[in-house]
């Protein structure tokens, strides 16, 4: 049985999203599908992703500064590496 070793609860997230070097440059589309307080879950199909990145949700007003944790295929999970925000996921989820 695999343990679960997330600090905070993670919320179904079926949503576009874009992924963009730290440095700059093109926004790459992704889709967010799950999301909790301290990271999120997407996939990348065709997007060289950084191990830092600055994610933009959908609505281009919401941005997180990321770090890659671990990759799976184009499958990617990432911790969020700027300031922590408590209740994040929920109004992310509705």
């Amino acid at each position: 049985m695999r343990t679960d070793r997330r600090a905070t609860q993670r919320h179904g997230l079926r949503g576009v999203a874009k992924i963009q070097s730290r440095a700059g440059g093109l926004r790459r589309d992704c889709i967010v599908t799950d999301v909790s307080d301290g990271g999120v879950r997407l996939y990348a199909e065709g997007a060289d992703v950084p191990a830092e990145f600055t994610l933009w949700f959908a609505n281009d007003r919401t941005r997180r500064d990321c770090r890659v944790v671990w990759r799976l295929g184009n499958e990617i999970g990432a911790e969020f590496a700027d300031v922590a925000q408590g209740g994040f996921a929920v109004r992310m989820t509705g």
